[in-house]
Protein backbone atom coordinates (compact mmCIF):
# COMPACT_ATOMS: atom_id res chain seq x y z
CA UNK A 1 0.00 0.00 0.00
CA UNK A 2 1.46 3.32 -1.09
CA UNK A 3 1.09 6.20 1.31
CA UNK A 4 1.42 9.79 0.18
CA UNK A 5 1.34 12.83 2.44
CA UNK A 6 0.97 16.35 1.08
CA UNK A 7 1.96 19.53 2.87
CA UNK A 8 2.63 23.17 2.14
CA UNK A 9 -0.81 24.50 1.37
CA UNK A 10 -2.13 27.73 2.81
CA UNK A 11 -3.50 31.18 2.13
CA UNK A 12 -1.60 33.46 -0.22
CA UNK A 13 -2.35 36.69 -2.04
CA UNK A 14 -2.67 36.78 -5.81
CA UNK A 15 0.76 36.96 -7.39
CA UNK A 16 2.32 35.08 -4.50
CA UNK A 17 4.06 31.71 -4.36
CA UNK A 18 3.74 28.42 -2.54
CA UNK A 19 5.62 25.15 -2.61
CA UNK A 20 3.71 21.93 -2.04
CA UNK A 21 5.42 18.74 -0.95
CA UNK A 22 4.37 15.13 -1.35
CA UNK A 23 6.25 12.60 0.73
CA UNK A 24 5.98 8.91 -0.07
CA UNK A 25 6.14 6.54 2.84
CA UNK A 26 9.49 4.81 3.09
CA UNK A 27 7.71 1.86 4.65
CA UNK A 28 5.87 1.15 1.43
CA UNK A 29 8.17 2.51 -1.24
CA UNK A 30 11.52 0.85 -1.73
CA UNK A 31 14.02 2.81 -3.76
CA UNK A 32 13.70 0.44 -6.70
CA UNK A 33 9.89 0.54 -6.65
CA UNK A 34 9.72 4.29 -6.38
CA UNK A 35 11.98 4.69 -9.37
CA UNK A 36 9.38 3.05 -11.62
CA UNK A 37 6.53 5.33 -10.59
CA UNK A 38 4.93 8.48 -11.93
CA UNK A 39 3.99 11.14 -9.42
CA UNK A 40 1.23 13.53 -10.31
CA UNK A 41 -0.38 16.63 -8.88
CA UNK A 42 -4.08 17.28 -9.27
CA UNK A 43 -6.45 19.87 -7.86
CA UNK A 44 -10.14 20.08 -7.20
CA UNK A 45 -12.10 23.26 -6.65
CA UNK A 46 -15.56 23.23 -5.06
CA UNK A 47 -18.17 22.02 -7.50
CA UNK A 48 -15.59 21.09 -10.12
CA UNK A 49 -14.00 17.88 -11.30
CA UNK A 50 -10.53 16.88 -10.26
CA UNK A 51 -8.05 18.48 -12.65
CA UNK A 52 -4.59 17.33 -13.74
CA UNK A 53 -1.81 19.81 -12.99
CA UNK A 54 1.56 18.18 -13.53
CA UNK A 55 3.38 14.87 -13.41
CA UNK A 56 6.92 13.62 -13.22
CA UNK A 57 8.31 10.22 -14.05
CA UNK A 58 10.72 9.32 -11.34
CA UNK A 59 13.08 7.24 -13.47
CA UNK A 60 14.01 9.82 -16.11
CA UNK A 61 12.66 13.10 -14.75
CA UNK A 62 10.26 13.38 -17.67
CA UNK A 63 7.61 16.00 -16.82
CA UNK A 64 4.27 17.05 -18.22
CA UNK A 65 2.09 20.04 -17.39
CA UNK A 66 -1.44 21.19 -17.95
CA UNK A 67 -1.61 24.23 -20.21
CA UNK A 68 -3.27 26.23 -17.43
CA UNK A 69 -0.14 26.11 -15.27
CA UNK A 70 2.71 26.02 -17.77
CA UNK A 71 5.29 28.63 -16.95
CA UNK A 72 3.92 29.15 -13.43
CA UNK A 73 4.16 25.73 -11.79
CA UNK A 74 7.20 23.47 -11.64
CA UNK A 75 7.23 19.85 -10.53
CA UNK A 76 10.42 18.34 -9.18
CA UNK A 77 11.64 15.47 -7.06
CA UNK A 78 14.15 14.72 -4.33
CA UNK A 79 15.54 11.22 -4.55
CA UNK A 80 16.95 11.12 -1.06
CA UNK A 81 13.69 12.20 0.56
CA UNK A 82 11.28 10.29 -1.71
CA UNK A 83 9.49 13.60 -2.07
CA UNK A 84 7.90 15.39 -5.00
CA UNK A 85 7.42 19.15 -5.00
CA UNK A 86 5.11 21.54 -6.80
CA UNK A 87 6.50 25.06 -6.89
CA UNK A 88 3.76 27.52 -7.71
CA UNK A 89 4.39 31.16 -8.62
CA UNK A 90 2.21 33.99 -9.89
CA UNK A 91 -0.76 32.43 -8.19
CA UNK A 92 -4.24 33.49 -9.23
CA UNK A 93 -7.56 33.28 -7.38
CA UNK A 94 -8.63 30.59 -9.85
CA UNK A 95 -5.81 28.39 -8.54
CA UNK A 96 -7.76 28.04 -5.30
CA UNK A 97 -8.46 24.35 -4.73
CA UNK A 98 -7.52 21.29 -2.75
CA UNK A 99 -4.30 19.97 -4.23
CA UNK A 100 -3.67 16.25 -4.30
CA UNK A 101 -0.60 14.15 -4.90
CA UNK A 102 -1.05 10.84 -6.68
CA UNK A 103 1.07 7.95 -7.89
CA UNK A 104 0.85 5.33 -10.60
CA UNK A 105 3.25 2.94 -12.30
CA UNK A 106 5.38 3.75 -15.31
CA UNK A 107 3.36 6.00 -17.66
CA UNK A 108 2.35 9.62 -17.29
CA UNK A 109 -1.38 10.11 -17.75
CA UNK A 110 -3.68 13.00 -16.99
CA UNK A 111 -6.74 10.97 -15.97
CA UNK A 112 -7.35 10.89 -12.22
CA UNK A 113 -8.93 7.45 -12.26
CA UNK A 114 -5.73 5.97 -13.65
CA UNK A 115 -3.84 6.85 -10.48
CA UNK A 116 -4.42 4.20 -7.80
CA UNK A 117 -2.68 6.00 -4.94
CA UNK A 118 -3.66 9.36 -3.48
CA UNK A 119 -2.75 11.63 -0.63
CA UNK A 120 -5.25 13.34 1.60
CA UNK A 121 -4.95 16.73 -0.10
CA UNK A 122 -3.81 20.17 0.99
CA UNK A 123 -5.85 23.35 0.66
CA UNK A 124 -4.49 26.25 -1.37
CA UNK A 125 -6.41 29.51 -1.20
CA UNK A 126 -5.42 32.51 -3.29
CA UNK A 127 -7.01 35.79 -2.33
CA UNK A 128 -7.54 38.62 -4.78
Amino acid sequence: QVQLVESGGGLVQAGGSLRLSCAASERTFSSSTFSSYVMGWFRQAPGKEREFIAAIRWADYNTYYADSVKGRFTISRDNDKNTVYLQMISLKPEDTAVYYCAARPLVITTTPTEYPYWGQGTQVTVSS
